[in-house]
């Protein structure tokens, strides 16, 4: 009995002791992965100058390698939800420079660095910078000036310059009439609902790849519940002065013979009204989620 007792106090003290070494083990394990990641990356960038003297007939060949890691990093970032992306620039600057003609770095990285964080890096100007390259780099390649008109438009509301962009854009020969129109559109309205839907239809209509595809259909669906959520309060806003209260949950509204049914979003969940009075997403509707990555701050 005695035995018995002893072997278990033992094995009380050994199991902590052994889960506590694992886990410490492994939280090593995680530090020396990362600051092993975090090297790899920073060597790949500093050596970049150096990379583009010696490559010689290898550059674009080295530019793919540098475009392949800038997408790895980017999506070990978002896959791990870790903050910052400072090494993107370096590596989208050295894949462009080694390859000056390597159309995906320019066009996909300009909108890894232009959508605001966690989506992305958060700059713009960086993005700017990137397109106006593969521009000077690629002057018969159109897309470019779309891609820039985009950046001005959406991400730094430059709307002078956006429909510039559109507008040198529509020079080329091989450009859509579109651009001309989007040109007109921007210089006499600014911003507008009708050009954003737009221009994030093109976006979804042209592009050929899924990431891009989704993100301009998510923007394309919160436009939609900005759209129907201002409706709703506009509703609710009658419904107070009729009752002399705002109605806290859409059947009040229903009831009240403003609406004929349970509105959805676009994703078909009901929309909900939140504690300030608003009308809101429900909690459990995917939208949520993009639209805390990519609805513009206020």
């Amino acid at each position: 009995m005695n035995l018995k007792a002893n072997l278990s106090w033992l094995l009380c003290i050994v199991f902590p002791l052994g889960f506590a070494g694992v886990w410490q083990l492994q939280r090593k394990i995680d530090v020396q992965r990362t600051a092993f990641e975090q090297e790899q990356d920073e060597m790949l960038v500093q050596s970049a100058k150096l990379t583009k003297l010696a490559s010689m007939e290898f550059a674009p060949l080295l530019a793919d390698v540098y475009w392949t890691r800038a997408v790895q990093y980017y999506g070990n970032k978002q896959l791990r939800h870790a903050s910052g992306l400072d090494l993107l620039w370096p590596l989208l600057d050295a894949a462009t420079t080694l390859d000056s003609n390597l159309l995906p770095a320019y066009r996909f990285g300009a909108i890894f660095l232009s959508e605001p964080a966690p989506a992305g890096a958060g700059r713009p100007d960086l993005a700017v910078q990137l397109i106006e390259r593969g521009i000077r780099e690629n002057p018969d390649y159109w897309r470019f000036n779309e891609d820039l008109g985009f950046i001005y438009y959406f991400n730094l509301k430059d709307y002078a310059k956006a429909s510039q962009a559109f507008l040198d854009g529509s020079r080329h020969p091989d450009a859509p009439i579109f651009m001309k129109v989007m040109a007109a559109k921007i210089a006499a309205e600014g911003k507008s609902q009708e050009t954003s839907k737009f221009l994030w239809s093109e976006i979804y209509q042209s592009t050929k790849d899924e990431m891009v595809k989704k993100n301009a259909l998510d923007h394309l669906k919160l436009m939609k519940v900005d759209e129907d959520c201002q409706a709703l309060d506009a509703l609710n806003d009658e419904y107070t002065q009729r009752m002399g209260h705002r109605a806290r949950r859409m059947r009040e509204l229903i009831d009240a013979g403003l609406l004929h049914g349970a509105p959805v979003d676009p994703a078909g969940y009901p929309y909900a009204i939140g504690d300030d009075g608003k009308a809101q997403l429900n909690l459990n509707s995917p939208l949520l989620e993009a639209q805390v990555l990519l609805a513009p701050k206020k």
